[in-house]
């Protein structure tokens, strides 16, 4: 396979993922804030901080408000993690190899990708929200679903899977390091809504559900932190987002590099104890952890990408 298509299967896994984060967060979030008492000073600008778009947010708007921030995550393309950049990237990036997917797929996404062209301001209004997002988040599983029912476990599937499960990787601990900071700090004014608050940080990642059904106890950080750090069963869990990395990268050639940095933050991941991090020294260690996601990613691409990384649609930052 071609490094530049290696490299555009790649990008675009991580993009719908991107696109599909976007919208669960912004859907919990608007939800959140109807559970909590208006009192609150809780708002939308962590979300900002999760994207890792704070920098390019405020040095256009004064203050993180929702509408503000509502249209800088959608649609808003001087943003290039918003969803229609997302959409667009990934768009682009399959266009210019389409003769390796399936034409389900390609149908898809440009779908999707119309969709959210269409109806941004849908996506603003709190009337129409709701419904954006979910037809966002369905579409990209939709995608996803004709990627595993119809690619062939060739190293095009292989690339798919090291963008999609890096990105998943990446929000997971983003979310955590973000959302942990007040409700780890008893002193927080938010301490009574704690329980609320970590069922968010559950919703933003879809493992509500399945958190309930392994842990069987009410919702605590620590539990919480636990699972989403170290099940091995939940797809969006670090540990079993690095398990599939290691999956995709054992069908692919000279992996050894990228191996070994995935080696690095499984050992990482299993040997954490959570109990400690969660009275102290959380942010640290995902600040670890996230250095050891850019590891990879930097192994991958040197490896496999290096001589045509201009010819790809540009990552985000």
């Amino acid at each position: 396979m071609l490094s530049r298509v290696a490299q555009n299967l790649y990008w675009m896994s991580r993009y719908v993922e991107r696109a599909e984060d976007t919208a669960r967060l912004i859907n919990v979030n608007t939800n959140l804030l109807l559970d909590l008492p208006r009192s609150a000073q809780f708002g939308w600008e962590p979300l900002i901080y999760i994207t890792g778009s704070h920098e390019h947010f405020f040095e256009h708007f004064g203050r993180a408000g929702e509408v503000a921030v509502v249209s800088f995550l959608t649609g808003d393309l001087q943003n290039p993690g918003s969803i229609l950049s997302s959409f667009t990237s990934a768009r682009e990036n399959l266009r210019t190899t389409r003769d390796v997917m399936p034409r389900e797929a390609w149908e898809a996404l440009n779908h999707i990708f119309l969709y959210v062209r269409d109806n941004l301001a849908n996506g603003v209004s709190p009337r129409g929200r709701e419904h954006f997002l979910r037809e966002v988040i369905q579409g990209c599983q939709r995608f996803n679903g004709f990627l595993e029912g119809c690619l062939s476990h060739t190293p095009a599937r292989d690339f798919v899977l090291l963008g999609r499960y890096l990105e998943r990787a990446d929000m997971t601990t983003r979310i955590l390091d973000v959302r942990s900071a007040s409700l780890l700090t008893r002193e927080s004014e938010l301490a009574p809504f704690q329980g609320i608050q970590w069922m968010s940080v559950l919703k933003s990642l879809s493992a509500y559900q399945m958190y309930r059904q392994q842990v069987r106890a009410r919702v605590r950080g620590q539990d919480v932190l636990a699972y989403l750090l170290q099940d091995p069963l939940f797809p969006r869990t670090v540990r079993f987002c690095l398990a599939r990395l290691k999956e995709g990268l054992h069908g692919l050639p000279r992996a050894e590099a990228a191996m070994a940095s995935v080696d690095a933050a499984e050992r990482q991941v299993l040997e954490a104890d959570v109990e400690a991090l969660a009275n102290a020294g959380l942010h640290e260690f995902i600040d670890d952890l996230q250095i050891g996601l850019g590891a990879i990613h930097d192994a991958i691409s040197a490896t496999y990408f290096t001589y045509h990384e201009k010819d790809a649609v540009p990552a985000a930052a």
